[in-house]
């Protein structure tokens, strides 16, 4: 059925009738410049819009506002920001400012071209909307001008500028892949040739840099960036956009799309609603990536190997997700979460009977002291677990009653039988610094007296990219360590001792060759 035509224009002839309509069609076209996002949704009925997309979009439209002139935007891979950030954002600024000069650039020719291609696409399908039309003789695809005297420009990092003016400078990913990010030579070049190439073509008039980037490196260009001329919130001079794929705010300050802790990131091919699957898309990439690279893929979060008391190689050899091995004492370690941080450690393990200890649990994350100690009693009870080692250098006393007040309590919910007996719980204190107390569980990996009973991808990136000099002390690292200290009692040396109680003082003569430190651990 035709849908009536409007009483108001019936009267019309054919020539007011034509300009009528076209004048709503300019009006409608220029609504969709509000941002990048607005226009690709209007002009590409394909175009997927999640929450990050939007977000991104309205960053890119501050950056043409100059409420800033350097944006940083880092997302995992596949979540459609190269196609917004890369194509859509330069048609887009063009269309507001066809007089300027784009430079779009990636670490390779052919990447960039993509994108150039793409532009000029939309400069064919949809410019004439906008008073867009390429310059006649303007078919290269690496190098094309408008009428208007703007144009586009896709080279690859380190590649020439020469004669080009730039107002728009776009860096997709400039670092190939790990290998060419970790060579310090590759990085440097890269730095070189945005420093002495790119940024002399920028123009006064009007100018912006924006960078997508997935992070390899702690000194990749982002990183360079951000070191040497910080964020905004901090003073510096870079907004920056950064959307892990599981939220972390704990680590990462406030989320951008204000996910809490765990929280997944959208994803162009999974509905926003479908939590779960969303979840199972980001484990999946975890589980199927080495340590190093989910936490820099995915987290944005790139960890130097250099350093590290634990090579991620040794920490590979460690897993054995297959061997029979009984059990002959089982704990729970935890390391409440204080000393400036909000993350706890709670991990699980065995004294196998072939005299290794294994690790089978992390239950650690971002709680509360009513959390830790319920996770605890959780693995406690899962594991049959008879004794749980809490540290005591924060909080002493309370961290054992917030152990027993939950198990208590989870009884009186019915998750734990009320006649099961309570695991013996252990303060222990340590002694020395979190590097001698490390060193001594990091030679128990390499000696194989310590093993994993399968891949703990954020306990194994905490080993293997902690730095003796890092100020913070990670949860997983010390709960591992108490928990190997407790079920190898001469592993200690003196670093770890029981916590003085009222019922058991400690005591005297307690140095590392002492009968008290050679039981350590015992709960005997």
């Amino acid at each position: 059925m035709s849908r009536p035509f409007p009483e108001e224009l019936a009267h019309l002839d054919d020539v007011e009738l034509y300009r009528r309509l076209a004048a709503a069609q300019r009006e409608t076209s220029r609504a969709l410049l509000a941002d990048p996002v607005t226009l690709a949704r209007g002009l590409d009925r394909t175009f997927v819009l999640r929450p990050h997309v939007r977000l991104i979009g309205q960053a890119l439209a501050g950056a043409e506002r100059g409420d800033y002139d350097r944006l940083l935007i880092i997302t995992p891979p596949q979540c459609g920001k190269s196609t917004l950030v890369a194509e859509w954002f330069p048609f887009w600024w063009l269309a507001r400012h066809p007089g300027d000069k784009v430079a779009v650039t990636s670490y390779s020719d052919a990447l960039a071209l993509r994108h150039g291609k793409m532009i000029r696409g939309y400069v064919e399908e949809y410019g004439h909307e906008y008073d867009l039309a390429l310059k006649p003789g303007s078919s290269a695809a690496q190098d094309w001008d408008l009428l208007s005297g703007g144009g586009v420009r896709s080279v690859s990092v380190g590649s020439g500028l020469t004669g080009f003016s730039v107002n728009l400078l776009l860096i997709d990913d400039p670092h190939k892949d790990r290998a060419d990010a970790e060579s310090a030579a590759s990085r440097q070049a890269v730095h070189d040739w945005y420093s002495s190439t790119a940024l002399k073509r920028l123009q006064p008039d009007r100018n912006a840099v924006v960078g997508i980037q997935t992070r390899w490196h702690p000194d990749d260009w982002a990183g360079r960036r951000l070191k040497e001329e910080g964020r905004i919130e901090e003073g510096g001079r870079w907004k920056v956009v950064h959307l892990p794929a599981i939220a972390n705010p704990d680590k990462f300050g406030p989320d951008p799309l204000g996910r809490r802790d765990g929280d997944p990131l959208t994803h162009p091919k999974i509905p926003t609603r479908d939590r779960a699957a969303l979840l199972a898309w980001w484990d999946d990439m975890k589980r199927t990536s080495i340590v190093r690279d989910w936490h820099a893929l995915g987290q944005g979060d790139p960890q130097p190997a250099e350093g590290a008391l634990v090579s991620e190689e040794l920490l590979r050899l460690i897993r054995d997700p297959g061997l029979h091995v009984t059990p002959q004492k089982i704990a729970v370690s935890v390391d409440p979460s204080g000393g400036g941080r909000d993350t706890a450690g709670v991990v699980g393990g065995f004294l196998g009977d072939d005299g290794r200890v294994w690790i089978t649990h992390d239950w650690s994350g971002v709680m509360s002291s009513a959390d830790w100690s319920a996770a605890a009693c959780r693995l406690a009870h899962e594991t049959d677990a008879a004794i749980i080692y809490v540290e005591s250098n924060y909080g002493g006393d309370m961290c054992e009653l917030a152990i027993r007040t939950s198990w208590e309590t989870l009884q009186r919910a019915g998750e734990i039988p009320a006649r099961k007996l309570p695991p013996l719980v252990r303060p222990v204190r340590a002694k020395v610094g979190k590097l001698l107390r490390a060193e001594p569980v990091a030679q128990q990996m390499i000696q194989d007296r310590v093993r994993l009973r399968g891949m703990f991808t954020d306990l194994e990136r905490e080993w293997a990219t902690w730095m003796p000099t890092d100020p913070m002390s990670p949860g997983r690292i010390d709960a591992s360590v108490y928990l190997v200290y407790g079920l190898l009692p001469d592993a200690a040396a003196g670093a770890v001792v029981h916590a003085p109680t009222p019922d058991r003082p400690l005591p005297s003569g307690n140095g590392p060759g002492s009968f008290y430190n050679r039981q350590l651990g015992q709960g005997r």
